[in-house]
């Protein structure tokens, strides 16, 4: 696990420049560095820099960049390759000098070509430079664990984990891309393939980009709705067959991501997701596991006491850290610069302490993350399938409320599913004046197309079924845009490595081969994991009202947080800025703060909204204004 950096450029760039952009990621790799360049040709040099939390083989010996024996490939690599024994023992002929899996990768590029990426399974971002074929490749694993940016211009590539190296790269232009703010507003993160920045992008989940002679070309190895088009219908079993299975691929998951020469823990939260994978990890593990959960000293949403009982059930080593609200709020300063693009998703404060406390006992944590979005776990899925159901009245009252202009009239729901008649956003329903806002507070510019707040592609997972039409929407954009995000920014803080047994690449495969029935039953989600569960914990321990976690942003937001929400929505701030429009928006935030109502509703939905526009002004102030 580290982070990793480089560039494929004509321009003269230092090898201590090349330093200076891979130390911005200490965090990331604390054990070790290396930072290299390397002669390409038409006048091309390649930088290679690493920054190594050590996970495998701590010695010398996993040092990066790492070449090949023969000298005539290069990698730096940021992830965890868990089949990489099974694989090595297939390449008996390389002449191993270390026991990681980074020197695997090598071999297995020399014996069959950048196609090696479909044999790993793992998480992983990698950068490998064929002196060869004079060709550097960026690849990202199948589901986006692991993050990877590249900025190309004038014919030159750079790419870094994170955003910062690239920010630190001589001559980098540094120009806010305008046309994602609105939709950053509307989701509080930015999703694959963009950036805040002009020119940036991300490397997608399951794909490869190359680049030679100045231009790139890309592909996608593992592409979410190929593989559910696939698998979809395969399975033929009984449901007590396809327990038995995804048991045991859970298993060997879980056994896998315990594998490493450090102390390995589990996060634990007391819900069924990270239950199952600690109970797993227990049952394999020849000594009590180490697990981790944050508890709150207000009682309406502390779920400690719950994770307290799985942990005693289980014979886990638990530790538990109670934080109030002022530990939480203590956390926002620091959210510039460890989400160094803008993102707002407020559960990344406590996901930071929770890494903070693991990170004080073991370098590995193991997570539930993925259960949700592939065994259907989120309430919005029950929300879709009622909307699916009301989709033909909604039309009805549409034509009607439109006829007589009396949409308006209609309470909120109605409105909703009334006006949800595009076939490319029909799982995403909800208040279109959220929307509104969004797009109206941001200034447009001519030959400007703003991207949209709503992800317009839903059509092409061919499905019907409105919720699984969800579950794969969010599988290749919430998953790696939000919640891996989330999770890597948080633990890499703490130099923690995080491993997901769910989002395993066998564990996916099998569950987008299931029926959604063995998922999703009469208003329960999560059938079979719940189901799987039962088998280690007491249902009595773990059928409970779950009272969940959420940052009290209305409050924050309306009192200790007012003044920083009113000093970046002056007139003359806005007008320096040039990305919001001054009035508008200050009229809409301040009505917000002061009234509590933002022309629409209570003014409470707005909350959201409201900590978008702050956590995008606090980063602008950290890498633009104070740069």
């Amino acid at each position: 696990m580290c982070g990793i950096c480089g560039f494929f450029s004509k321009n003269r760039i230092t090898r201590e420049e090349l330093q200076e952009m891979n130390d911005t990621m200490y965090h990331r790799g604390p054990d070790d560095h290396g930072a290299y360049l390397y002669q390409a040709g038409a006048g091309y040099c390649v930088g290679m820099a690493q920054r190594r939390l050590a996970i495998l083989d701590l010695s010398p010996l996993g040092h990066q960049p790492m070449e090949s024996a023969d000298g005539s490939i290069v990698i730096v690599f940021n992830g965890e390759i868990y089949n990489f024994g099974r694989i090595k023992e297939t390449l008996s002929d390389y002449p191993f000098v270390s026991t990681c899996d980074t020197e695997v990768i090598l071999a297995a590029y020399q014996r069959w070509g950048i196609s090696c990426v479909e044999r790993l399974e793992g998480m992983f971002a990698i950068a490998v430079f064929d002196r060869k074929k004079d060709t550097l490749y960026l690849v990202r694993d199948r589901i986006g664990k692991k993050p990877l940016y590249y900025w190309i211009k004038d014919g030159n590539l750079v790419f870094a984990s994170e955003l910062k190296p690239i920010m630190n790269y001589p001559g980098f232009d540094a120009s806010v891309r305008r046309e994602v703010i609105s939709r950053f507003l509307y989701q509080q993160y930015i999703c694959e393939p963009d950036s805040i920045f002009e020119g940036i992008n991300k490397v997608e989940p399951g794909q490869v980009v190359s680049f030679c002679g100045g231009k790139k070309e890309a592909y996608r190895y593992w592409d979410i709705k190929k593989v559910y088009q696939e698998r979809k219908g395969r399975f033929s079993g009984s449901y007590e067959e396809a327990k038995e299975h995804l048991l045991a691929l859970l298993q060997g998951a879980v056994s896998d991501r315990l594998v490493a020469d450090v102390p390995v823990g589990s996060f634990l939260s007391g819900g069924f997701d990270s239950s199952l994978v600690t109970a797993i990890a227990q049952q394999v593990s020849p000594a009590p596991v180490k697990t981790f959960s944050i508890g709150f000293c207000e009682e309406t949403y502390n779920e400690a006491g719950y994770a307290r009982e799985v942990a005693k059930y289980l014979g886990c080593d638990h530790r538990e850290l109670v934080v109030s609200e002022q530990d939480l709020l203590g956390m926002v300063e620091s959210l510039p610069v460890t989400y160094d693009e803008p993102f707002a998703d407020s559960s990344q404060i406590p996901s930071m302490l929770v890494a903070k406390l693991a990170r004080e006992q073991v370098t590995v944590a193991l997570s539930g993350d993925g259960g949700d979005e592939f065994f259907c776990g989120y309430q919005t899925y029950e929300k879709v399938r009622q909307a699916q159901l009301l989709d033909g009245i909604g039309e009805a009252a549409g034509v009607i409320g439109n006829l007589f202009h009396i949409m308006d009239r209609y309470p909120f729901k109605v409105r909703m599913i009334a006006g949800n008649r595009d076939k490319e956003t029909k799982t995403q329903f909800g208040a279109g004046n959220y929307q509104k806002v969004a797009k109206r507070m941001v200034l447009g510019q001519e030959g400007e197309r703003p991207v949209p707040c709503l992800y317009e592609f839903e059509s092409r997972y061919g499905e019907k079924n409105w919720q699984i039409r969800r579950m794969l929407l969010d599988m290749e954009t919430y998953l790696p845009g939000d919640i891996l995000c989330k999770v890597d920014r948080a633990s890499m803080k703490y130099s923690l490595e995080t491993r997901c047994p769910i989002l395993d690449q066998r564990v996916m495969e099998y569950s987008l081969s299931l029926p959604h029935s063995f998922k999703y039953e009469k208003g329960v989600g999560k059938k079979i994991l719940k189901d799987l569960t039962y088998q280690y914990l007491p249902r009595g321990l773990m059928d409970r009202p779950k009272k969940g976690f959420s940052v009290p942003l209305d409050k924050w937001l309306r009192e200790t947080l007012k003044e920083q929400v009113l000093s970046y929505s002056g007139i003359e701030f806005l007008k320096k800025q040039q990305i919001f429009d001054p009035e508008y928006t200050q009229n809409f935030l301040t009505t917000y703060l002061e009234k509590g109502d933002a022309g629409s509703g209570t003014g409470e939905n707005y909350s959201h909204l409201v900590w978008a526009f702050l956590m995008f002004q606090k980063w602008y102030e950290t890498y633009r204004i104070a740069r």
